[in-house]
């Protein structure tokens, strides 16, 4: 039986071989901590649940629904940005629904890239955005994100005969996995760079609320009110605990969002509308519990953060996002699979490598903030003997 070739870059998967690691280290009777992946382990707020529960009880949310159906979450989202952000949003033709953001990120490359075409893609960065690329069967050009330009791409690195196959640019900040936050000055200057090459200009933002310390996560709309080339994807799974609930959207251009609504049409309906309602919940409703999910996570930091120091693993403190990312120690600076398969099969500690969100990702590990203070300092105690000679 033969398969596409698009898919023979999908079959390396580090988290996957992380999965067999996890697995082993528990058939081993070690006690797992698994800080490896990005999961929110706080609940969604009540009002939100009710709102899903009360949809379970109305017929009329049991059918598909189409776009026209979805008016009223498409018109919260767009209220929910301008409050936010004071960017005015036209909910009928600059927003599109979506079943969590990942699926706007992996099917938007079908709508704007032509085979063998290139996508400006940040490395590190997260796995999906790749994974598009390839289901498109277009090329990857990564703009390496280096510690010492605070982890944003230099467009001039970019060379000139990959800009005249590029159609695409993908950002992330509050970025996954190095937690930098970019300034607005950062956008701006993206927004001119895609446009001066005509090139759609696209931001993940899942992490718009988890910033700490009084900075602020700008979006990409702030650059480019005018929507003139770019399109931004935010899921309420980390604001809002609602991951498992698989719900997000597209706003932005309106071209953009029309190609993007061509392709989902042709792959499914929209999410179930009980779900829609709770999302509506959200957007509309009390933000307290926004606001408890970022204390919570900075907490969690702190007591992460003072643990590793303690321990002389000296990591810089995060300003945004769920997650530490961490530089390894000698002698793992080269190897971060090795690093992260030995420790969780070692001490039951789950992390995820560095190398599993490109190449510039080597000598890093990223923790995610997903367990109680308590046991991220336990965590920490069993990677102090791990490190131990």
């Amino acid at each position: 039986m033969q398969f596409a070739k698009r898919l023979d870059p999908l079959q390396f998967n580090v988290f996957a071989d992380m999965d067999r690691a996890k697995a082993k280290a528990v058939a081993a009777g070690k006690q797992l901590i698994d800080l490896s992946l990005g999961s929110s382990d706080l609940p969604a707020a009540t009002h939100v649940v009710d709102a899903i529960a009360q949809s379970l009880k109305d017929p009329s949310t049991h059918g598909y629904l189409l776009f026209r159906g979805t008016k009223d979450f498409r018109v919260a989202a767009a209220n929910w940005y301008t409050q936010k952000f004071g960017v005015l949003v036209d909910p009928e033709t600059e927003v599109l629904p979506l079943i969590g953001s990942q699926e706007g990120t992996a099917h938007l490359p079908l709508a704007v890239l032509n085979p063998g075409d290139f996508a400006l893609l940040q490395d590190p960065g997260y796995p999906s955005h790749m994974g598009g690329v390839y289901l498109a069967s277009g090329q990857i050009y990564p703009m390496p994100l280096r510690a010492e330009n605070e982890f944003l791409p230099v467009f001039e690195e970019v060379p000139a005969a990959v800009l005249a196959q590029a159609r695409m640019m993908v950002l992330s900040y509050p970025h996954n996995p190095t937690t930098a936050l970019a300034p607005l000055s950062f956008f701006q200057k993206a927004v001119a760079f895609c446009q001066k090459h005509n090139l759609v200009l696209v931001h993940d933002f899942p992490y718009a609320d988890l910033v700490f310390e009084n900075t602020k996560a700008h979006s990409i709309l702030e650059a480019d009110p005018e929507k003139t080339v770019s399109i931004e994807f935010f899921t309420l799974s980390k604001s809002y605990s609602m991951g498992g609930f698989r719900i997000g959207y597209a706003i932005g251009n309106a071209e953009v969002i029309q190609a993007l609504r061509l392709v989902k049409a042709a792959v499914d309906f929209n999410q179930y509308g009980g779900i829609l309602n709770g999302a509506i919940a959200a957007l509309n409703g009390p933000q307290e519990g926004v606001q408890a999910a970022v204390a919570t996570f900075r907490l969690r930091r702190d007591a992460f953060i003072n643990a590793l120091h303690r321990i002389g693993w000296q990591v810089p403190t995060p300003v945004a996002t769920m997650y530490v990312w961490a530089k390894l120690p000698e002698p793992w600076t080269t190897n971060s699979i090795e690093f992260c398969t030995q420790l969780v099969e070692t001490t039951g500690v789950a992390a995820s490598p560095g190398a599993g969100f490109g190449n510039m990702g080597e000598g890093y590990i990223r923790f995610a903030l997903v367990h109680e203070p308590p046991i991220l300092e336990a965590a920490v105690e069993r990677i102090a003997k791990f490190l131990s000679p």
